[in-house]
């Protein structure tokens, strides 16, 4: 082996790999070595250990005798580890310290499995899209709760929804919920003034939202609420300000910051403010104050508005709210501003070349760094889920194959010159289990794409629910899987906001796309697809000329899973997706519209027929 190899795996590089299509490819010298230029393998301080409640525990080799564990709650606990170098089972689940001898550990024991949703059906939403009794430019955290409750009535158990993360308020062309300025705080044009009596005035919206103009208006009547607000509003933010801390702090201060220094990120920025801590940074916070103090008002205003839409959402649905967790964010937001030792320094996060995207994928976005992770005994990662999970009865987990490996691409290489990078995929999905625990809530993982061997049969033992979507289930000759077939352990869907709609694929909407921007659409086998869908609903002859969007939702619902979720989109037959993959302007990405408020939508007798169709699946 070389000594390029040996550095290579050391790092937890994976040198020899295959594509979707089972071919070996194997990542070039000068690849490895710009990825291991860019990673600080350094050993952690305090070495990390999970285990599983109930179970014994291995230890690294060379232990034994008394071993004493310290609870984060402050019990303790005293055992004495086993001769074949395992600790005793261990029934409470949370986070120790672990002491034997002179050796000391952080020790996380998680609970087997998560919990699992009561069967039934859901509804997935692109928040920014619903309308609600008040016009508005875009949906926001009111709209959600208005959303939540009109759902739960007519049956559902749950309402998927985008991702919520913190954006760039500074920046409103910076839309896309997947590329965040952090995971830790939400983004603040979602904020509901109406909540501390500052009801926002009228603003009729389009079918597509206008986001530079809308987003400007919406921050300027959010600063008329802050300049408003009363004194009991003023105390409660105050004190959840002093509650979140030194993070909340820096990530206001960002915002603040990135609103007067502008950029793409904090890069750009004047060097004197390129760190947090310097006293540019310090003096800048201090002449600013009022301007730092709205930007954490806006984040204390938005967690009260998530908080308030999952209280609606439980009133009549057993799950309610289910967050969207992104794989990663910008390099230039506030995360990589305020804690950049904790992310891939240099390195975005993508997908290698396969038949969707022959010249891979590169997201633009970083994440968070494996031996960072090690260092921190896992910290940035379990603060990130406790903010998805704060008020949400379940979380769905973007690229879950990030738990396990990530495709790392050096800036400014192209997609396919990358490889793909070990993560500590048992401490995640462990901690995952335990935070999930704690919330009271289900976890799905989107397990689509190039799924490693035996991936998914770790989802299955630890019931994190994959994902079962429609246009994908097929198999070795290219037929429809049937949905009596699909695992029990998963959630049953239609689609999701990157595929064709049911009504959208039918028609081949998307083929119409795909011509526009330049490529080769194939028609004659989407006529061979729908053909196939057809015959598997148990239909006979020629597929109609429109989308049997009834039959088709009853299909899915028909699965063995315990949630089948349906994007509203399907529920109303529209034909446009809100997320054409691939596109940045191309495409209306994350701008399309409801024509009306969910009530009135779920209340058209087309609707309806297909909310008795769900009712009868689910319950049958």
């Amino acid at each position: 082996m070389s000594d390029l190899d040996r550095r290579a795996k050391a790092a937890g590089l994976t040198r020899d790999w295959e594509d979707a299509e089972g071919t070996p490819q194997r990542v070039a010298d000068d690849v490895l070595e710009a990825i291991l230029s860019r990673l600080d393998p350094r050993a952690p301080d305090t070495p990390f250990l999970s285990g599983d409640a109930g179970r014994a525990i291995p230890l690294p080799p060379g232990l034994s005798g008394a071993a004493e564990l310290l609870h984060e709650d402050g019990s303790t606990l005293s055992l004495t580890i086993r001769p074949d170098g395992t600790l005793p089972p261990i029934e409470k689940t949370g986070y120790y310290r672990l002491h034997s001898g002179v050796h000391e550990f952080q020790l996380a024991v998680a609970p087997r499995r998560c919990v699992l949703p009561p069967l039934g059906w859901g509804v997935a939403v692109q928040l920014p899209s619903l309308r609600g009794t008040a016009e508005r430019a875009f949906g926001d955290n009111g709209t959600l709760a208005e959303t939540a409750a009109a759902v739960g009535r007519v049956g559902a158990q749950a309402l998927a929804i985008s991702p919520t993360h913190a954006l760039f308020p500074a920046d409103p062309t910076r839309i896309s919920p997947y590329s965040p300025s952090t995971r830790l705080f939400h983004n603040v044009l979602l904020a509901d003034p109406a909540l501390i009596g500052v009801p926002l005035p009228p603003a009729r919206g389009g079918a597509l939202i206008e986001w530079e103009p809308a987003a400007r208006e919406r921050l300027a009547q959010l600063r008329a609420a802050f300049n408003l607000m009363g004194d009991a509003a003023t105390s409660a933010a105050l004190a959840w300000r002093r509650q979140r801390g030194a993070a909340l702090e820096t990530h206001a201060r960002f915002d603040a910051l990135h609103a007067q220094l502008g950029g793409r990120g904090w890069q750009d920025w004047p060097v004197a403010y390129r760190d947090p801590a310097s006293e540019a940074v310090i003096r800048f916070a201090a002449e600013q104050e009022r301007e730092v103090a709205f930007y954490a008002f806006l984040q204390w205003l938005t967690d009260l508005g998530l908080a308030a839409a999952q209280r609606a959402a439980k009133q009549t649905m057993a799950t309610g709210i289910i967050a969207d967790l992104a794989v990663g964010m910008d390099a230039g937001g506030s995360h990589g501003w305020g804690a950049r030792d904790e992310l891939l320094a240099g390195l975005t996060v993508g997908a290698p070349p396969d038949p969707l995207g022959p010249d891979g994928q590169n997201w633009g976005i970083t994440a968070l760094d494996p031996f960072a992770l090690q260092r921190t005994g896992f910290r940035p990662f379990i603060e990130t889920l406790r903010a998805a999970l704060a008020h949400a009865g379940g979380v769905r987990i973007d690229h879950a194959l990030g738990l396990e490996r990530l495709w790392v691409i050096p800036d400014g290489a192209g997609a396919d010159q990358g490889a793909y990078l070990t993560m500590p995929g048992t401490h995640l999905k462990r901690i995952v289990a335990i935070e999930a625990q704690r919330a009271g809530a289900l976890v799905i993982a989107e397990d689509l794409g190039t799924v490693p061997p035996g991936f998914r049969d770790t989802l299955k033992q630890r019931c994190m629910l994959g994902m079962r979507v429609l246009p994908f289930e097929r198999d070795a000759d290219g037929g429809f899987v049937p949905p009596a077939d699909w695992d029990e352990t998963a959630v049953a869907m239609t689609g999701t906001h990157d595929t064709p709609t049911v009504a959208g694929w039918w028609k081949g909407r998307d083929l119409d796309w795909a011509q526009r921007l330049g490529r080769t659409p194939d028609h004659a086998r989407r006529d061979s697809e729908r053909t196939a869908l057809w015959h598997a609903l148990g239909k006979a002859g020629e597929p109609p000329a429109a989308a049997p969007v009834d039959a088709i939702i009853a299909h899915v619902a028909g699965a063995p899973c315990p949630l089948a979720i349906v994007p509203l989109e399907d529920l109303l037959g529209l034909e446009e997706q809100p997320n054409l993959p691939g596109t940045v302007d191309e495409h209306p990405n994350w701008r399309r519209r409801m024509d009306a408020p969910t009530e009135a939508l779920l209340a058209r007798r087309e609707v309806a027929r297909r909310i008795a169709l769900l009712n009868a699946e689910r319950h049958a």
